[in-house]
């Protein structure tokens, strides 16, 4: 059972991207909670949003791609 080097690689740039981004997003949503009385707060609330739904898809394309290298489908 050899594992694709390549696809694991890939997977782990993925995984790799997502990661800043778990850390991230939640941080942006938190200081638009902070930030009520400013007119900009729903956009940087989406944004936090777009963000951490973005890392979510990240690390489930990463972990489908790692089991993929390694189950060879």
């Amino acid at each position: 059972m050899a594992t694709k080097q390549t696809l694991l690689y890939k997977g782990i740039k993925y995984m790799a991207w997502a990661l800043p981004l778990l850390f991230i997003g939640p941080t942006v949503i938190y200081n638009a909670f902070i930030n009520k009385q400013n007119g900009w707060h729903y956009l940087v609330l989406a944004v936090g949003i777009i963000i951490c739904l973005t890392a979510m898809f990240l690390m489930f394309w990463g972990l489908k791609t790692i089991m993929k290298s390694l189950f060879n489908d």
